[in-house]
């Protein structure tokens, strides 16, 4: 059986994965995650997740390795990782009151045979309208500057939203797992 590999370090990535019961291990994915010139929302994840998983391959001479990135967009503008305090205000500011819209790419790569599954998510998350007191203590409480929209969905976040619409809401802390399930089981892996 090949060796299941999540390119990724992020700790809600693998706290998801292990929701399936399956044995796996982590690597680090050292790829450029700036976009392409004219490239969109949905284009720069689905390639995002295609590298992050081939970056990682000669490590991994017989493994699926899964690749994911994930973006979120408003009004047209991609929205990356805040990093602090200030960005996380403005994101929120910006997202109060207005439907946001998140894509997740997905990626399946099998180094034995080169093969790779991708797709891209979408998820769409209404803000409620948020005053500059109620985004003040939210970012306080959960500091949340290494997520894209700059919330926890999974967390304290969800006192943000007015209304949840997509596929599967694992996608929005950044792995769809209903997808994820399919493409294993189309190389061979069991989950049930």
């Amino acid at each position: 059986m090949l060796k299941i590999v999540l390119a990724s370090t992020s700790p809600f990535r693998k706290q998801l994965f292990e929701k399936l019961n399956c044995p796996f291990v982590t690597t680090k994915p050292n790829i450029d995650e700036s976009p392409l010139e004219n490239e969109t929302a949905k284009q720069l994840v689905e390639r995002l997740a295609i590298e992050k998983a081939q970056a990682c391959a000669s490590e991994f001479k017989h493994a699926l390795i899964i690749g994911s990135d994930q973006v979120c967009v408003n009004n047209g503008e991609i929205l990356g990782k805040p990093g602090d305090f200030e960005h996380a205000f403005l994101q929120l500011k910006a997202a109060s009151a207005k439907k946001i819209t998140f894509y997740t790419g997905l990626a399946l790569l099998n180094t034995k045979t080169q093969q790779v599954q991708s797709l891209v998510e979408s998820f769409v998350v209404t803000f409620r309208p948020l005053t500059d007191e109620m985004i003040t203590n939210y970012l306080h409480q959960e500091q949340p500057y290494q997520c894209a929209g700059s919330f926890k969905s999974e967390g304290y976040g969800i006192a943000l939203f007015e209304r949840l619409e997509g596929k599967d809401p694992n996608s929005l802390i950044g792995l769809p797992l209903i997808s994820l399930i399919s493409m294993l089981e189309k190389e061979g892996v069991k989950i049930i």
